[in-house]
């Protein structure tokens, strides 16, 4: 079984009840598991209406003070591992990529027996519909590029929020609580590079190119944030600066 963790803050206007029962009713391999992040809108009255409906197959997770997206998403991951599931990973509330992409990640893996894994990539290409704000997208391209260069990684889009990992990477990678509250992916690479070895890492870890990412109303990231970006990445390097400069 797999298990996706959805981390929830005030997402009441843009959940889709009736899009989520639909995969479930679809998908017979995969259980949905919503953090609620101390919402104060009605996101919880909703979560919970879901999970009396599906509660087999659908769990809520409700945290008492606001933890951040990051803290949010390894809280769901560290209860899932209580389970049997043998993948776990983490989508946005927004649906932004779809959730039977889920699937098709899942084969990807399975193919690829020495994946432990599997990233959504938001690569704008004819073929594909990728729908991103100029003003979201020009600004992230520019972020991944110092990303990549920060990691040693030819990663292309460490944000997307659609991540895929097997239990075993999972447990290590989760372990530990994340320095940032929006940038905590770009700790996953950090951690998996000092866990492997950046040779393996890149063998490990596979880029899926979406074929349909829509933006969905405004993003919870501000634009007051951007100029905090540069501290927060400098945080990150310097705290995993040893993993990264020895591997």
């Amino acid at each position: 079984m797999i298990l996706i963790v959805i981390p929830c803050f005030n997402e009441a206007r843009r959940l889709v009840p009736e899009q989520i029962i639909a995969f479930l009713d679809q998908d017979g391999d995969t259980e949905l598991l919503f953090v609620d992040d101390a919402s104060i809108d009605q996101t919880s009255q909703i979560l919970h209406a879901l999970q009396d409906r599906v509660p087999d197959r659908l769990h809520v997770l409700s945290l008492s003070r606001n933890q951040g997206k990051g803290n949010a998403v390894r809280q769901g991951i560290l209860h899932g591992l209580q389970g049997t599931y043998h993948l776990l990973g983490y989508w946005d509330a927004d649906l932004a990529t779809p959730l039977p992409t889920i699937s098709t990640f899942a084969r990807q893996m399975e193919a690829n027996p020495h994946l432990q894994m599997i990233c959504g990539s938001r690569v704008q290409r004819l073929g594909a519909s990728i729908q991103r704000h100029w003003y979201r997208h020009y600004p992230g391209r520019f972020i991944a590029t110092w990303i990549s260069l920060l990691l040693s990684l030819p990663v292309y889009d460490t944000q997307c929020g659609a991540k895929l990992f097997t239990s075993r990477l999972a447990e290590d990678l989760f372990a530990a609580p994340f320095l940032s509250r929006w940038l905590f992916d770009v700790e996953l690479f950090a951690r998996i590079i000092g866990l492997v070895g950046r040779e393996e890492a890149v063998r490990q870890i596979q880029e899926y190119p979406l074929e349909r990412w829509t933006d969905v109303g405004e993003s919870k990231v501000s634009l007051s944030y951007l100029p905090k970006i540069p501290f927060e990445l400098w945080r990150i390097s310097r705290h995993y600066r040893h993993q990264l400069e020895n591997s």
